[in-house]
C-alpha cells in the first residue's frame, strides 16, 4: 500500500488558500518588541481555515506564537482534526520554522498533518509534525494514563 504525504493530499488551490490565509494573518501581528511578524493558518479536517498571529507582551512568555493562536481557535470552534497548517514571516534567508512548544501543541493533534514552512517569495517546504517532533513529551505512555 503507498503511502501518501499530507502534502501530496491537498489540491493546489487550497494549499493557496493556506499560504494566502497565513500571509494576511501576518499582517496583524503584535510585535512591537521582536519587530517579527509571523503568521499561521490552520486547515480542518472538514476544509475550514483558522488564521493565527503571534502577540507578544512585554513580560515575553505571557506572548503567543502564531501557531497556537490558530490552533486555539480552531479548538475553540470545536475543530480538533487537522490536515494542515502553513507559517509565514518576514525571513529571508531560511524557511520559518515552528518553535518547539508550537510543535508539541501541534502534536497533541496527530502525527501526520502537514506543515507548511515559508519564505516572503512564495516558496515553502512541507514536513509532517511527525518528521518536526519525532519523540514528544508524553510520547512514552503518558496518554495511557487516565
Amino acid at each position: 500500500m503507498a503511502h501518501e504525504s499530507p502534502a501530496s493530499a491537498l489540491e493546489p488551490e487550497l494549499v493557496q488558500r493556506l499560504l494566502l490565509s497565513c500571509r494576511e494573518a501576518k499582517k496583524s501581528a503584535y510585535c512591537p518588541y521582536s519587530h517579527f511578524p509571523v503568521g499561521a493558518a490552520i486547515l480542518t479536517r472538514d476544509g475550514r481555515i483558522f488564521s493565527g498571529c503571534n502577540v507578544e507582551n512585554i513580560c515575553y512568555p505571557l506572548g503567543v506564537c502564531a501557531e497556537r493562536t490558530a490552533i486555539q481557535k480552531a479548538i475553540s470552534e470545536g475543530h480538533r482534526e487537522f490536515r494542515a497548517i502553513a507559517i509565514s514571516s518576514d525571513l529571508q534567508d531560511d524557511f520559518i520554522s515552528p518553535c518547539g512548544a508550537c510543535r508539541q501543541v501541534m502534536r497533541e493533534f496527530g502525527t501526520n498533518w502537514a506543515v507548511y514552512m515559508t519564505k516572503p517569495d512564495g516558496t515553502y517546504v512541507v514536513r509532517t509534525v511527525l518528521e518536526l517532533l519525532p519523540a514528544p513529551f508524553g510520547s512514552i505512555g503518558w496518554h495511557k494514563i487516565q
